[in-house]
């Protein structure tokens, strides 16, 4: 006694596994291991009349007439529309074209170029082979493909019914390739460093954490790449750069996935300013590899063309608070009193817990980046937040940094980099005690963040600018997607056991 199946959709599947085996049985392979394929599918439309070509891809529309059929298929390049006729085919072949070959099916096809009545260029089948039997139909049939999750769990399906979601792929594949011609036209050399380190240095964020069995060590996925780096440069690699993965255990949200893709540069003889033209040229050479000057982001209009407004904070602090910005300085701290008073002033909200620098990006972020969405080069910040950066000279309490935002969010971050050692060790020690005293723990047992990049600084580094890009970021804004899972291929998602849980709740 046979099952029914739960679904139409079962029932397809099914029928689809039974016809594929029925095929084989009869001696032809629904999956052969090869197919002739002269040009791809867009190509053969700029191809005269009578231009005998083979292609192949999947079939994606489907039009029978009897006798005769129009359909169109698909590859990576784009469709071309086929004719399929029993007088051109034979009446056996387009039996069982009609019988055995669906939309969602690959198909290799042979014939000649002509313009039909309505001027669409087409190929004239005069062979049609199934070289791919698809089990599942095509989704838009029964999924719509308009459901994010669906989209985001199942990305081949996406790809397949949107269209447009393989552009923005396309595009972040040139932004990333744009870069690379930008930094290697100025001598940068690409460099890989590694992904599981025994300490996670470079940045604040919580990592994540495994084990080595063989070496019976705890090791960390990296947050960041930059000490890693600056040994290089130590080292006499005067121009580096790297395109990789990080992975920081903390929230997911539109701007936020746990594995990430960064680019890091670093360049000995440079500072914060060379830095600084540099993000602006690869940003507008990135945003012509993708023919655009202005994109529509986060609901704005955003110039893409530099050069981009460069705010220094200490200027805009007084001109928006009306206060010198050391009023609320102490050295490499902040001076809680006047920074909470202030910030209480501008209806900043917050607790006694809170630590000063979190109330510092809340001024800067809601009250001096207000008014501004196209690109923006903040520079001067406060050795408080900064403790990788040189202080400007003359002025112990302000460092050579910058950030730079689009509509508030952030997307690079440049320094002239700390080569002092006796400095970076102190200014670690502050960061790390600070952040032991936030988590109650013991201020004089805080890690120190690796030691042996403080012997490395020992043996001197030239002075050097280094500067962050968010990748994913980047391509947001420039393909004008506002959240980062539409132009990560496979985002970070909760188990689909985990959501059942939580509706259950």
């Amino acid at each position: 006694m046979t099952t029914k199946p739960a679904t139409a959709l079962d029932g397809i599947i099914a029928q689809r596994y039974t016809e594929a085996e029925e095929l084989k049985a009869a001696g032809i392979n629904p999956y052969p291991n090869h197919c002739e394929k002269t040009h791809a599918c867009a190509e053969t439309k700029e191809l005269p009349e009578e231009t005998e070509v083979s292609t192949a891809g999947r079939l994606v529309q489907l039009r029978l007439m009897g006798k005769a059929a129009f359909a169109h298929i698909r590859d990576f390049s784009g469709k071309v529309q086929l004719y399929i006729a029993k007088d051109n085919l034979g009446e056996e072949a387009y039996t069982f074209f009609k019988k055995h070959m669906a939309v969602g099916d690959f198909v290799a096809v042979k014939g000649h170029m002509f313009v039909t009545k309505t001027g669409e260029k087409t190929i004239k089948a005069s062979s049609l082979d199934l070289i791919s039997k698809a089990i599942r139909p095509m989704p838009e049939k029964f999924h719509g493909l308009q459901d994010t999750e669906v989209r985001f769990r199942k990305r081949h399906l996406d790809l397949i019914a949107n269209e447009d979601v393989k552009d923005i792929f396309v595009k972040r594949a040139k932004i990333i390739s744009s870069i690379r011609r930008t930094l290697e036209d100025k001598g940068y050399l690409e460099v890989e460093t590694p992904i599981l380190t025994p300490d996670s240095g470079g940045a604040v964020a919580r990592p994540f954490q495994t084990y080595h069995n063989a070496l019976k060590m705890p090791l960390r996925l990296r947050i960041a790449l930059e000490l890693y780096h600056k040994r290089l440069i130590v080292g006499g690699f005067d121009r580096i750069y790297e395109i990789g993965h990080m992975f920081r255990n903390e929230g997911i949200d539109t701007t936020h996935n746990p594995e990430f893709t960064m680019m890091e540069l670093y360049q000995a003889y440079g500072d914060v300013n060379t830095m600084a033209d540099l993000f602006e040229e690869i940003v507008g050479n990135a945003a012509k590899a993708i023919g655009v000057e202005k994109v529509m982001y986060r609901g704005q209009e955003i110039n893409l063309v530099p050069p981009f407004k460069r705010l220094y904070i200490p200027e805009a602090w007084k001109e928006t608070f009306g206060q010198d910005i050391h009023e609320v300085l102490d050295g490499r701290q902040f001076k809680r009193e006047p920074l909470a008073k202030l910030a209480k002033e501008q209806g900043i909200s917050f607790s006694a817990a809170d630590p000063d620098g979190k109330l510092f990006d809340e001024l800067f972020e809601t009250k001096l980046l207000a008014g501004f969405n196209c690109p923006v080069i903040a520079l001067d910040y406060p050795t408080a937040v900064s403790p990788f950066s040189k202080t400007k000279p003359g002025d112990p309490e302000l460092v050579e940094r910058f950030e730079a935002f689009v509509c508030g969010g952030e997307l690079g971050n440049a320094y002239t980099e700390l080569n002092d050692p006796a400095d970076q060790f102190q200014r670690l020690k502050d960061q790390a005690a600070a952040k032991a005293k936030a988590q109650g723990e013991d201020a004089e047992n805080a890690d120190i963040l690796d030691g042996d990049y403080i012997e490395a600084l020992e043996s001197g580094m030239p002075p050097t600018g280094g500067m962050g890009i968010g990748i994913d970021r980047l391509v947001m804004l420039l393909t004008g997607q506002d959240s980062i899972r539409e132009i990560i291929f496979f985002p970070t998602l909760k188990s689909l056991s985990a959501e059942k849980e939580e509706e259950e709740k």
